[in-house]
């Protein structure tokens, strides 16, 4: 056998062994192509037709490695270990300048090989392929807004004679301006000398160093100056060099798909003003946040081994014994696995139709995993608990499905609900999941209003006769390449960057049919994403440089218009934070708008890896811990008030709870080297510590003045304040003239 696909699996960072790199060739570039073989082929050779004649070359034997990423344990190290192996296959490259890649030229390829012995014996189909040249463009192939600073004979396009594939442009910066956005960043506040992409991935963990996020947006503040931000209006693939290569431009190349002689072939949006204002700009574009219930502004709970009814009340007589209230729990490990909207060990009749079931459809066990969900439910209402149920946009296929999974599966084919793929024949077929976790799944495309109702009313009645407050919409990452087909006709590279806007708008949208406020909470998003629940910044272990990425990525995100936004609690994987770590993340989070903790499946391994604060305060020995956290979500209980006051006015003003400081003070240089502060709302500040072993901390502190929250000490702005630092408590100062209306949050 000898496998070529052109467009690989779609992974956006790395080369699979059998696809075209680039996968539009390139006049001026180098062309590699390989194949996959099995083990009987030990000679491959391929052949070009350019129309007149067929060149042949020989491929050489590669080991190169298919979708790998380094891991280091975790609930999807053996998944993604299996496709990291190296895969057996042939490449040639076509070095720069070869004949064969003139700019404007068409040809086909194919391969042929077999056994040495006889080496045509196996052979692919052709491949067309045209070959694209990049040229200057006129400047109206770029729709700038007047404010956007398009740098005049600028624009380039990557044309193949037929079709725009990519334009470049750049934009003018100036000296002193700082960008910042972009969506959920990991790695910095400002990017400014940098370069990065707009792409949604899953990077499971390391996401400060690999420059990968979940939630990108082609959206920026360029703060300082003249003030400005701007958005490129698209949801194809956007590169920015923000300075990296030349100090004084910000270089644009997005993915677009037009005639070759089209105008206006990808928009940039401008917006002048504030920070605030080009916030409320954007926002009033792509779409506001709404007021999520009180509840969300409390403490959020969960664990991935909290897999049975038993276990979650276990917990929850914890959080209530221990003096730590809880204003929800999530719980991830609760249905079948295969179907997601079914419980565990619950019996039932499999429907046929693979239509929606109702709860009278179902028993449950006295002996098994959840013996009485509705129950559960209740109690925890009755507590002030509310419960979420976590969710992937799914149908499991491995192993091969069985029961009521198959009969979705057939059904969601029957029913034309699927994200489609062409087959060998360019025939469409359902798509299966490339990616690592649940490989070869179907995808419902949740992007179509029918396939995204026909999905969530299988969910319906967990939420109308359970009572479940809302989902966690994890896992919006699966779709992988431009040549998937959405039920509008959009491809995927067009659509795939969408998908976990539609996915939590699914089943905000189930919510509200139910009567309940739109409760999701992602972790992946894109433009758009702004009006859909609340979000969490993903995988990470528990280490301080984590920490301190997740802080990066909440105040990126929060720039961009994410309003709640919260993040795993000193880690969700690997070995337990230390007891410093622990506290220094806990007194943070309790001034972000969503304060959780959740850890990761380690199998009820022993000692546990639960980030409870009673097993962190078991594991390290250390008293403080369970005290020091009674403190902080105590605290954060007196606060909720407040914020859900602030979250009505940062709303209604088109801006963000959380903000970098830069929103109110554009023009206070100090601030960009301590960029790890932000404004809860109008009145307070926070400074968090985010090294081990600090015992002081030094806040630099903008202009106005304030009372540091916990001693009540007046403090001049403009200058920088240094405090004695425990474990338990983040630098916290309130505005001076709002100080009287919060004492009693910090000092009961």
């Amino acid at each position: 056998m000898i496998r070529h696909r052109p467009f690989g699996s779609g992974h956006p960072y790395s080369v699979d062994t059998e696809q075209r790199s680039p996968v539009d060739p390139v006049a001026g570039e180098p062309l590699t192509l390989g194949v996959r073989v099995t083990p009987e082929v030990d000679a491959v050779t391929l052949q070009w037709d350019d129309g007149a004649t067929i060149t042949e070359l020989a491929l050489d034997r590669t080991e190169r490695r298919s979708r790998g990423q380094a891991v280091d344990g975790g609930h999807l190290a053996s998944a993604q270990a299996r496709l990291a192996r190296a895969a057996r296959g042939f490449a040639v490259t076509l070095p720069a300048g070869d004949p064969r890649l003139t700019a404007g030229s068409a040809a086909r390829y194919r391969f042929v090989g077999g056994p040495a012995a006889a080496p045509n014996g196996q052979r692919t189909r052709w491949f067309p392929v045209r070959v694209a040249g990049w040229h200057a463009a006129p400047d109206d192939a770029v729709a700038a807004g007047s404010g956007a600073g398009l740098l005049p004979g600028s624009v380039e396009v990557l044309d193949d004679g037929e079709r725009v594939r990519r334009v470049r442009f750049a934009l003018a910066l100036a000296p002193g301006e700082h960008v910042a956005g972009f969506g959920e960043r990991f790695d910095a506040l400002d990017h400014r000398g940098a370069s990065l992409d707009s792409m949604v991935f899953e990077q499971y963990k390391s996401q400060g160093a690999e420059r990968k996020t979940y939630l990108p947006m082609p959206f920026a503040h360029v703060v300082g100056g003249r003030g400005w931000g701007f958005h490129v209006r698209t949801s194809r693939r956007v590169w920015f060099d923000i300075g990296e290569s030349a100090r004084d431009r910000l270089v644009i190349e997005a993915e677009v798909d037009s005639a070759s002689d089209a105008s206006g072939v990808v928009e940039v949006a401008a917006y002048t003003g504030s920070p605030h204002e080009v916030l409320d700009a954007f926002l009033a574009e792509v779409g506001r946040p709404e007021q999520l219930p009180d509840w969300v502004l409390r403490l959020w709970a969960s664990g991935n081994e909290w897999n049975t009814q038993a276990e979650v009340m276990r917990q929850a007589d914890a959080h209530r014994e221990h003096g730590i209230p809880v204003g929800s729990i999530v719980i991830e490990a609760w249905s079948d696995e295969s179907t997601f909207h079914i419980w565990r060990d619950a019996q039932y009749t499999p429907r046929t139709d693979g239509g929606p079931m109702r709860l009278a459809d179902f028993t449950f066990p006295a002996e098994g995993a959840w013996p009485d969900p509705k129950g559960m439910v209740d109690e925890l209402h009755a507590r002030d608990i509310a419960l979420l149920l976590w969710q992937i946009p799914l149908i499991k296929l491995r192993p091969h499905p069985r029961g009521q999974t198959r009969l979705d599966a057939d059904a969601a084919i029957r029913e034309g609900v699927l994200i489609r793929e062409p087959g060998p024949d360019g025939r469409l077929r359902p798509y299966r999941n490339r990616g690592w976790w649940f490989p070869l799944g179907l995808m419902p495309d949740l992007t179509d209003e029918r396939a995204a109702q026909w999905w969530t009313e299988k969910r319906r009645y967990l939420v109308d006769e359970l009572g479940i407050d809302g989902f966690k919409t994890d896992g919006g990452e699966h779709a992988w390449g431009r040549e998937l087909q959405y039920l509008d006709g959009r491809r995927g590279d067009e659509g795939n960057n969408t998908f976990p806007v539609a996915y939590a708008k699914a089943y905000g949208d189930l919510l509200r049919r139910a009567g309940k406020a739109p409760v999701t909470f992602s972790r992946a998003g894109f433009t758009g994403s702004q009006a859909h629940g609340a979000f969490w910044a993903g995988d990470e272990n528990s280490t301080w440089e984590a920490f301190r990425w997740s802080l990066f990525a909440g105040l990126s995100a929060t720039a961009s218009g994410i309003f709640y936004w919260g993040w795993d609690i000193a880690g969700f994987s690997g070995e337990i934070p230390t007891a410093e770590l622990y506290l220094r993340s806990m007194a943070a989070a309790a001034f972000v708008p969503i304060m959780q903790y959740h850890s990761e499946f380690n199998h009820h391994r022993t000692p546990s890896r639960d980030r409870t604060p009673w097993n962190i305060a078991e594991r390290t020995g250390d008293a403080r811990v369970l005290s020091g956290v009674r403190r902080l979500v105590q605290l954060r209980e007196r606060l909720v008030p407040h914020l859900s006051a602030e979250s009505a006015w940062a709303i209604e003003q088109g801006t963000s709870l959380m903000r970098p400081l830069f929103f109110n003070w554009p023009d206070d240089e100090r601030l960009w080297n301590h960029p790890l502060q932000w404004m809860l709302g109008r009145s307070i500040l926070i400074s968090p510590v985010t090294t081990e072993g600090a015992t002081s901390h030094t806040a630099t502190l903008p202009a106005g003045e304030w009372v540091h929250a916990f001693s009540g000490e007046q403090v001049a702005g403009g200058g920088t304040h240094t405090t004695e630092v425990p474990w338990d408590e983040a630098p916290v100062y309130v505005r001076a003239a709002d100080w009287p209306a919060l004492r009693e949050v910090f000092q009961p």
